[in-house]
């Protein structure tokens, strides 16, 4: 029995809805259905009835809900005290981008967290965990990019790209092979978001075209799209807008491109506060997709190994 099973059995226990709790923990259904099974076994107890249209917590279940909750909020307190040992300065965290929708939730009690003001490019935020100006950030690096700065990496978080697509029915799968990417010339912007666009065109036969005009997002990465009257390969920090009503959202298959987060801190950290942190942001997040057979990462991505190319 693990800390982590016993938060997801909480988070189904609370949800009572398997899809919701999974989301909330940030990992696949299946992990969060199989975990539960584990846990289930340990114990000796069923948690759950279960059907296709409701979960509803056995007589064991309820009776063990306390327990659980009681064990995990020693579990934190034990975190906080094991913080505060060690120093009480904030634990200094940037993103790029995005960063877990439950960031507050996930660190509440183990340190003091300080969300840095400057939403800055990948590249850029490693480069300031490994000059000490954060403790963590939430960013896209390679293998190479750890080495060189020293860093460390965890999974956090996973985007699945998409095609904006100015011909085909919203939905109507297209092949990598028949997709265009757009790489900028601003490479002090676009660095990260060019190396990947290169390899998966390397990868996949996808036609790369070079833009100086920052359209690789906004309304001018629209009008790149109807230009090219192809299929276009969205970026990860676009992974949310709203496309105008002439262009449609289409899934991109032969391979399924995903974009990883990773939470990178210094080899050398320290500091316990650092650790807990990164620790409680990690922790539950599962394998995201990554080990579908049709994903595809790029041959130097810290998870790269996990996928099946």
């Amino acid at each position: 029995m693990e800390l982590r099973q016993l938060r997801y059995f909480v988070a189904v226990a609370e949800e009572l809805h398997f899809g919701r709790a999974a989301a909330r923990l940030h990992i696949a259904g299946p992990s969060l259905s199989q975990q539960i099974k584990a846990l289930e076994r340990d114990l000796k107890v069923q948690l759950f009835d279960r059907n296709r249209r409701e979960v509803v917590l056995t007589a064991g279940g309820t009776a063990l809900l306390p327990t659980a909750r009681s064990l995990l909020a020693h579990a934190d307190e034990l975190r906080r005290q094991a913080a505060g040992l060690s120093d009480s300065e904030p634990v200094r965290l940037g993103y790029v981008n995005w960063r877990p929708v439950d960031l507050a939730e996930r660190t509440a009690g183990v340190a003091q967290l300080h969300i840095d003001a400057w939403v800055l490019p990948s590249h850029a935020q490693a480069l300031r965990v490994a000059e000490r100006a954060l403790d963590l950030a939430i960013c896209w690096v390679q293998r190479a990019d750890l080495d060189q700065l020293d860093l460390q990496a965890r999974l956090i978080g996973a985007d699945l790209l998409y095609a904006v697509s100015p011909v085909g029915e919203p939905n109507e799968p297209v092949a990598a092979k028949n997709l265009v990417v757009l790489l900028d010339s601003d490479i002090a912007s676009w660095s990260s978001w060019n190396r990947y666009g290169v390899e998966f065109a390397h990868d996949t036969g996808a036609q790369t075209v070079h833009i100086d005009d920052g359209g690789v997002t906004g309304p001018a990465f629209f009008e790149h799209v109807r230009r090219q009257r192809r299929p276009v390969l969205n970026t990860p920090k676009a992974q949310n807008d709203r496309l105008p009503p002439d262009l449609v959202r289409r899934p991109v298959v032969s391979p399924r491109p995903f974009w990883s987060w990773s939470l990178v801190s210094r080899r050398d950290e320290s500091r316990p506060a650092v650790e807990l942190v990164g620790a409680a942001l990690a922790e539950g997040v599962g394998e995201l997709g990554l080990t579908g057979e049709d994903a595809w990462l790029p041959a130097d991505d810290p998870y790269a190994g996990a996928a099946q190319r």
